[in-house]
């Protein structure tokens, strides 16, 4: 037969005692912090769903910022291009007013100055910068695209001309822009190209339609009374026009897939968060309600406990 003493007695006491209050720390704690999930130990598999859903949140986060910087870069070339395309059209009614055989020379020169404008505000164009990159130089986004020496009036030298008649390889038909895509990472194993050269927008060098060959040939023309061959500029005009539309119809289609990243990413987050918050997150109602309860329990113990042990002999002895 089992012989119970006193310090069995206290010795359970004090273990139950402890328990109750350690549980009842542990919903205190998960009140204070409202996550249930404060150590390793509160649940080692939920702690694993948790670092998960953590991980994946990052990487979300980091996708998102790569589809807003790719949206500012994709609506940054789509405003360069429209005052692209509003320069060229100037152009082609200031060619088709020149091509005009009534019109004298001295109106011929005026058009020509305002050409020579064109084109510089054209050269401003195609070397736009976002946030310290040129937009037009592909993977090469440091260095300037169309970096023309400057003539004395200031204008852009585009003929590859020094004054003296050496050429200094500098002009327009030595341009060709570096052609390596910009690729932003926007999902999981999804790289899109998001850039334009300039190249692909104002055309190579060599082309007949590089709208910079185009404007050499029309200041040509108007030094030489030519209308014939201001007329024969109106067709390349066109071409480039065409271009540059279809550059801006593409912009337009990458920004569309842009957008719908973006909208899958934030539903993505949604579904992570809450995944998250189901895994960490307390439910204060129900800890709430055992707190009370444990709370009760304690209190109990403790009444207990003081009517369990007896008096030692030493109370006997006063």
């Amino acid at each position: 037969m089992l012989r119970v003493t006193s310090n069995m007695m206290n010795s359970q006491l004090l273990l139950n005692l402890n328990r109750n209050a350690r549980e009842m720390n542990n919903t205190q704690n998960q009140l204070a912090t409202g996550r249930k999930l404060n150590r390793p130990s509160d649940d080692p598999v939920g702690i694993t769903y948790s670092l998960r859903y953590r991980s994946e949140l990052a990487s979300n986060d980091q996708y998102t910022s790569n589809v807003d910087s790719a949206l500012s870069w994709l609506d940054f070339n789509d405003t360069v291009l429209s005052e692209a395309g509003d320069v060229v059209q100037r152009l082609r009614e200031l060619t088709t007013k020149a091509a005009n055989g009534t019109n004298p020379q001295s109106a011929l020169d005026s058009i020509k100055q305002e050409v020579s404008q064109l084109k510089e505000q054209l050269i401003d164009i195609a070397n736009s910068k976002l946030n310290g990159k040129y937009v037009f130089n592909g993977e090469a986004y440091d260095k300037k695209p169309y970096d023309f020496p400057k003539n004395d009036d200031g204008t852009s030298n585009t003929t590859g001309l020094n004054a003296d008649g050496s050429p200094n390889g500098m002009g327009i038909a030595d341009i060709v822009t570096d052609k390596g895509l910009i690729n932003f990472s926007v999902g999981e194993s999804v790289k899109l190209p998001i850039n334009m050269t300039g190249t692909d927008v104002f055309g190579n060098g060599s082309d007949a339609d590089n709208i910079f060959n185009i404007i050499e040939n029309i200041t040509k023309n108007l030094d030489d009374g030519n209308f014939a061959g201001l007329s024969s500029q109106l067709e390349l005009i066109d071409s480039r026009t065409e271009k540059m539309l279809t550059s801006r119809a593409e912009l337009g289609a990458k920004t569309n897939r842009i957008e719908l990243m973006q909208d899958r990413l934030s539903d993505l987050n949604i579904n992570l968060t809450d995944l998250q918050a189901k895994t960490e997150d307390a439910d204060y109602a129900e800890l709430i309600m055992n707190s009370k309860i444990q709370e009760n329990i304690y209190n109990a113990s403790l009444s207990a406990g003081s009517k369990i042990i007896q008096p030692s002999l030493v109370d006997f002895l006063r």
